[in-house]
């Protein structure tokens, strides 16, 4: 299958193009290579593809593994430093070259979903007592990842939100009114697909917490999974695997996408009227 065209723009994708490049010229396969990295030949494939950033400590190795005087050594640092926490840095950038992402989110509204008012509420009680300036630049950068939905298809995002997500109030019934209204109307768009896992499913396949996995068109799936501060991208094709059907499981368990819309707008009507009252 030919590979998604190399963004010029983009010196993370270029320098992937020029790993395969050398390790091909070497004769050397994705896991005989991720073999001597100590990572999985799924980890060299998402290097290629540009989905994962190739790390100065990688680079080194590579340079000398492949016998490249130090081209990737030198290359590593222009790849850009990440606007992202340093947990979630591969993620996002993951997400950027992902063809299909599915999401379970436990307690609040996806990234990819937020509102502004949303999300800086949401990093005022992670960050209490950050600089304004700081709240600013983190709430650009979420605001910055929701314009992969501004493309009409790509990517497909299928997300099932725990009842939890309508019914915490996170900065004010207004703030929750507008953030559900959006994401009611993102549905109406059918640029997004949603389900609502209603409390009433009880105890269910992700009741650990956030779990999301990616696929791709050139490159192996990959899951995310994040806890309070910390997060960890999976490339192995059975961990992988295992949170796929996680997911499906949680489908399964979830109301239907005309269901859960209506569950959604119900929810927003109330928070709009209570807000009036």
């Amino acid at each position: 299958m030919p590979g998604k065209p190399l963004d010029p723009a983009s010196p993370r994708a270029l320098l992937g193009a020029e790993l395969r490049v050398a390790r091909e010229r070497a004769a050397m396969s994705q896991a005989a290579l991720g073999e001597k990295l100590f990572v999985s030949g799924s980890y060299v494939g998402q290097m290629e593809a540009g989905t994962r950033r190739i790390t100065l400590e990688l680079a080194k190795s590579i340079d000398e593994i492949l016998g490249m005087g130090g081209f990737f050594t030198r290359n590593a640092g222009k790849q850009g430093k990440s606007k992202y926490p340093d947990h979630f840095v591969e993620a996002a950038e993951a997400e950027a070259e992902a063809l299909a992402i599915r999401e379970y989110a436990p307690l609040v509204i996806p990234g990819l979903l937020q509102r502004e008012a949303y999300a800086r509420e949401i990093f005022r009680a992670y960050q209490p007592t950050a600089p304004e300036a700081v709240i600013d630049e983190l709430t650009e950068a979420r605001l910055g990842r929701a314009r992969l939905l501004t493309d009409p298809s790509t990517p497909l995002l299928w997300c099932v939100l725990d009842e939890a997500v309508l019914r915490r109030v996170v900065g004010g019934r207004a703030v929750m009114a507008d953030a559900l209204h959006h994401i009611a109307e993102l549905i109406g768009m059918r640029r997004i697909i949603v389900q609502v896992l209603p409390f009433s499913s009880g105890a269910h396949a992700a009741v650990g917490g956030f779990l999301q996995v990616m696929s791709f068109e050139d490159a192996p799936p990959l899951a995310y999974i994040q806890g309070n501060g910390t997060g960890a991208l999976l490339d192995d094709p059975a961990t992988v695997a295992r949170h796929t059907l996680t997911y499906d499981l949680l489908m399964a368990c979830a109301l239907s996408p005309a269901q859960s819309l209506a569950m959604i707008e119900s929810a927003a009507e109330d928070y709009t009227h209570d807000q009036h009252a």
